[in-house]
């Protein structure tokens, strides 16, 4: 297991919150996510996902990858 935390642009609300965390927890190999307003804790699988098919889904989700 790995875990990462990514920066994430755009997000102002819970709304934003929920639909980031449904969208990582939606990726199979994602054991759990922690969000906030600008920033997700990931902890996943190494050997099913990579931290790039991670940002792909925040971005398919609407928002922006900061850092």
């Amino acid at each position: 297991m790995a875990d990462v935390t990514i920066k994430i642009g755009g997000m102002s609300c819970q709304h934003c919150v929920m639909r980031v965390k449904k969208a990582v927890e939606a990726l199979a190999g994602v054991a759990g996510a922690s969000v906030t307003v600008g920033q997700a804790q990931v902890s996943f699988d190494e050997t099913k996902l990579t931290r790039s098919d991670i940002e792909e889904a925040i971005i398919r989700a609407g928002y922006k990858i900061t850092g």
